[in-house]
C-alpha cells in the first residue's frame, strides 16, 4: 500500500508539474528574439518523448529504488541470522527501521543458547548418573557373589549364619534390581512417546488404595501417613499414569522425610480443579535447587542418592505425566517441610464437595 500510494503521488507531481508548466507557458505569447523561446520550442518538440519516458522509465526506476531498500534490509537480516548460533555475548544489531526484527532475532538467539545450555546440563547430569549407577552396580553384585561363594564353600555352615548370608545376598540382589530398573527408566524416559488412555476413574478410591499399599513402607521407615481425601471424587484420567504420579510423590516423601515424622496427603476439589497436596517433614530445599527439582536427572542431595536409589527421574516423570493430563505441579519448601501440589482438571461434574481452603 505504501508503494502504491507513493507511486501515485510521484505520478501526480510529475504530470501535474509538466502540464502546469505547459499551461503557464501557453498563457503568454513568445517571440523568437526572447531568450527562452528556442528552449521552449525544443521542449515542445520533445514533449511526446518526455511523456513516454515518464510512463516507462518512472515506474521502472521507482520500483527499482523501492525494492532495493527492503532487499538491502533482507541482506542485513540474512547476515544477522548467520550469528544466531554464535556463543559471543555481542547482541545482533540492525538499522533502526528493523528494530522489531532485531529484537526477535536476539530473543531467538538467547532462547537457542538457553536451550543448548539446558541440553548440555541434562546430558552432563545423565552421564554423571550413568557413571554413578555403573559404579554402584558393581558393589551389590560383588556382595551377592561373595556371600554365595561363602555358602558354596562352607556346606557345614550353621543355619543361623546361612540365613544371615542369604538375607544379605537377597538385600544386595534387590538393590541390584533397583539400579537396573533405573537404567530402564532412563531409556524409557528418553525414547518412549507417552500416549494417554483416559477413562472415568474414582480418584478417591485410587488414593485410599495407594495409602493402604504404602503402610509397610511407612512402617519400615517409622513414618505415619495422614490422609484427608474428599469423598466420591471421579475424574477422567489415565489410571496407570496418574497412579504412578502419586506413587512417585509418596516415595519421594518417604525417602526424604525425617524419621518418626508424619506425611500428609490431602485431596479436595473446587471450581472444576482437583488438588492433591503431599507434604513431608524434611530438610528445607534451597530456592536455587527447588527451581530445578523437576529437571531430568536432578537430585537434591547427591550424597543420599545411593541410599534412596534416586536416579533423578521420578519428579521429571511426574511433571510430564501431570502436564499430559492438562494439569500442573508446584513445589514449595520452607521451615523444614516440602510440599508438592498437583492441580488437575476435574472433567466430571459433581456436587457436595467441600471448597478448597485458601
Amino acid at each position: 500500500m505504501q508503494y502504491i500510494l507513493s507511486f501515485l503521488l510521484l505520478l501526480v507531481v510529475l504530470f501535474g508539474g509538466f502540464f502546469g508548466a505547459w499551461y503557464l507557458c501557453t498563457r503568454k505569447v513568445w517571440y523568437p528574439d526572447e531568450p527562452l523561446y528556442w528552449l521552449l520550442k525544443t521542449l515542445e518538440a520533445f514533449s511526446p518523448y518526455f511523456i513516454i519516458a515518464m510512463v516507462v522509465l518512472v515506474p521502472f526506476l521507482f520500483t527499482y529504488f523501492a525494492i532495493r531498500k527492503p532487499l538491502r534490509y533482507l541482506d542485513d537480516v540474512i547476515e544477522a541470522a548467520k550469528h544466531l548460533t554464535d556463543q559471543a555475548d555481542v547482541p545482533i544489531e540492525l538499522v533502526p527501521e528493523l528494530a522489531d526484527v532485531q529484537n526477535e532475532l536476539n530473543l531467538v538467539r538467547e532462547q537457542s543458547r538457553r536451550n543448548a545450555q539446558l541440553a548440555r546440563e541434562a546430558e552432563q547430569r545423565k552421564n554423571d548418573l550413568i557413571v554413578y549407577l555403573a559404579h554402584d552396580l558393581k558393589t551389590p553384585l560383588t556382595s551377592v557373589i561373595g556371600y554365595l561363594n561363602l555358602l558354596a564353600d562352607e556346606p557345614q555352615i550353621s543355619p543361623e549364619l546361612r540365613a544371615r548370608y542369604t538375607g544379605i545376598a537377597l538385600e544386595k540382589a534387590e538393590r541390584l534390581e533397583e539400579l537396573i530398573n533405573e537404567f530402564f527408566d532412563i531409556t524409557r524416559f528418553n525414547l518412549t512417546t507417552l500416549v494417554m488412555e483416559p477413562e472415568r476413574t474414582n480418584f478417591t478410591r485410587m488414593l485410599e488404595q495407594l495409602a493402604s499399599e504404602f503402610a509397610p513402607v511407612l512402617s519400615e521407615h517409622g513414618l505415619l501417613l495422614w490422609a484427608d481425601i474428599a469423598e466420591d471424587v471421579e475424574i477422567m484420567c489415565d489410571r496407570d499414569k496418574l497412579s504412578r504420579v502419586m506413587d512417585n510423590l509418596l516415595r519421594n516423601a518417604v525417602s526424604y522425610s525425617y524419621p518418626e515424622t508424619k506425611i500428609s496427603m490431602v485431596m479436595d476439589v473446587c471450581d472444576g480443579t482437583v488438588r492433591v497436596r503431599v507434604q513431608n517433614s524434611g530438610r528445607t530445599i534451597p530456592p536455587e535447587k527447588l527451581a530445578h527439582i523437576f529437571d531430568q536427572f536432578f537430585r537434591v542431595d547427591s550424597a543420599r542418592a545411593s541410599a534412596t536409589g534416586g536416579a533423578g527421574l521420578g519428579l521429571a516423570i511426574v511433571k510430564e505425566l501431570v502436564e499430559l493430563h492438562g494439569g500442573r505441579i508446584l513445589a514449595e519448601s520452607e521451615a523444614e517441610t516440602v510440599t508438592f501440589t498437583v492441580l488437575l482438571p476435574d472433567g466430571i461434574s459433581r456436587s457436595g464437595l467441600k471448597p478448597l481452603s485458601q
